[in-house]
């Protein structure tokens, strides 16, 4: 009963199969004790220990050496395939990473790639430079459910449910005019600055319905299909416009005239196809974009 107990409760580990195949190899304490790096008693106890724990003997002994029985020559077959596995996983481990490559689609708006995504991939290019990157900046969403891009990054609060991601941050706006225009923030309040807004490209953008809230008798006069363009045209002393805080902040030729809007900001989201996220090459932009990505 002791022996069955024994047995049922005995888990035989990887040092234990690395003694029995020693044993097996070479048939002798001493020979075994010496590829070990230990002396024959520690293996003689060794084995005594095993056979305790299975409940039955591993080996004939004699004058010649141990001659294995055979469940020792079972035992020593799975020990060789531990001792290869162990090998394998030491050399990936010494070995140099197995580089990243191929093709990697990703959709977002000129803005955010500008002020956001493309910095971000600098960083990204010289620790894999075999990985190739389809860049689509448009105002549409581009379709993942069709793979059209591996990896969307958006202004959105309601990303689609079909998706997986993660909420990047939140995108702050403010209101902006040139750095070394005279505009304050009275002449808007006033009617007296002129307006430049991306209303027909972007007609549910949170920067149109702040304006539209606040100031709802202004009237741009400069209508424009991009944001980068709204910065330029303010940046030239143009006008106001509303312009994210991670776009505008770095440039010395713009100034705030408030503090982020309370009205207009909205969330960044990093998404994938749930078929597609594990890709190494897909996996490795995504993972890089969640961590590098930083909104003020």
């Amino acid at each position: 009963m002791k022996s069955t107990v024994a047995l049922v409760q005995y888990q035989l580990g990887a040092a234990e199969l690395e003694v029995l195949l020693a044993m097996v190899r070479t048939g002798t304490l001493a020979a075994a004790g010496e590829r070990l790096g230990v002396d024959a008693s520690t293996v003689f106890r060794a084995i005594q220990r095993i056979e305790r724990g299975l409940g039955q003997s591993l080996f004939d002994r004699s004058r010649a050496g141990y001659r294995p029985s055979e469940l020792a020559q079972a035992l020593a077959e799975q020990a060789e395939r531990v001792e290869a596995a162990l090998e394998a996983a030491r050399s990936a481990a010494q070995a140099q990473p197995e580089q990243v490559s191929g093709t990697v689609r990703i959709s977002t708006t000129d803005t955010i790639l500008h002020g956001l995504i493309a910095p971000a991939l600098q960083l990204l290019q010289p620790r894999h430079p075999a990985l190739v990157y389809e860049l689509h900046a448009g105002n549409e969403l581009v379709s993942l459910t069709r793979r059209d891009t591996d990896i969307a990054v958006r202004a959105t609060k309601r990303p689609p449910q079909h998706l997986v991601g993660r909420q990047l941050g939140m995108i702050r706006s403010a209101l902006y005019a040139g750095a070394a225009s005279p505009l304050a923030l009275s002449d808007v309040e006033a009617g007296r600055a002129a307006w430049i807004a991306p209303d027909d490209a972007l007609p549910d953008h949170p920067s149109v319905r702040w304006r539209k809230k606040q100031y709802p008798r202004a009237q741009p006069t400069y209508r424009v299909n991009s944001l980068l363009t709204v910065m330029e045209l303010v940046a030239l002393g143009m006008g106001v416009g509303v312009l994210p805080l991670f776009l505008a902040q770095s440039r010395s030729d713009l100034r705030p005239l408030t503090g982020a809007l309370a009205d207009g900001e909205t969330e960044l989201w990093l998404l994938t196809h749930p078929e597609s996220r594990h890709l190494r090459r897909i996996a490795t932009v995504y993972g890089h974009l969640a961590e590098t990505v930083q909104l003020p």
